[in-house]
């Protein structure tokens, strides 16, 4: 018998610990609810939230764009563009190349005159001896 009253006596205890427990997790839970609520009507929620809007449009566009095949077509025109830009430099690069190479070749050949007239064994009069 003694037990039971023991039992009996934790019972109601536990209880009203477990019905505090209760309470202050609903205390917690409304706290919670009022700040999120408040925390949504805050500016730099709404910032973040327009901005997270904006990026999901962009990438839904994005994905709309290659199923279209419209990304495909940017892709190959820019490669177009590439492609005449690289010619037209190639091709100044090659009249660069002929210009400096003439030049070259000209002061090459002065150069050589040079060496030429010095390494030339001076003319001897000639005798009149003979």
């Amino acid at each position: 018998m003694e037990e039971e009253k023991s039992s009996e006596q934790d019972s109601p205890e536990k209880e009203s610990l477990l019905d505090k427990a209760k309470k202050l997790a609903d205390k917690a839970d409304d706290f919670i609810d009022e700040n999120v609520e408040k925390l949504k009507q805050s500016k730099p929620f709404e910032k973040v939230a327009d901005a997270f809007e904006k990026a999901g449009d962009f990438v839904e566009d994005k994905v709309e764009e290659i199923k279209s095949g419209e990304t495909k077509e940017k892709i190959k025109n820019l490669a177009d563009k590439a492609e005449d830009k690289a010619e037209e430099t190639l091709s100044k690069a090659k009249k660069f190349g002929k210009k400096v190479a003439g030049k070259v070749a000209d002061k090459l050949d002065d150069l050589a005159d040079d060496i030429r007239d010095k390494t030339k064994e001076p003319e001897k009069p000639e005798d009149p001896k003979t």
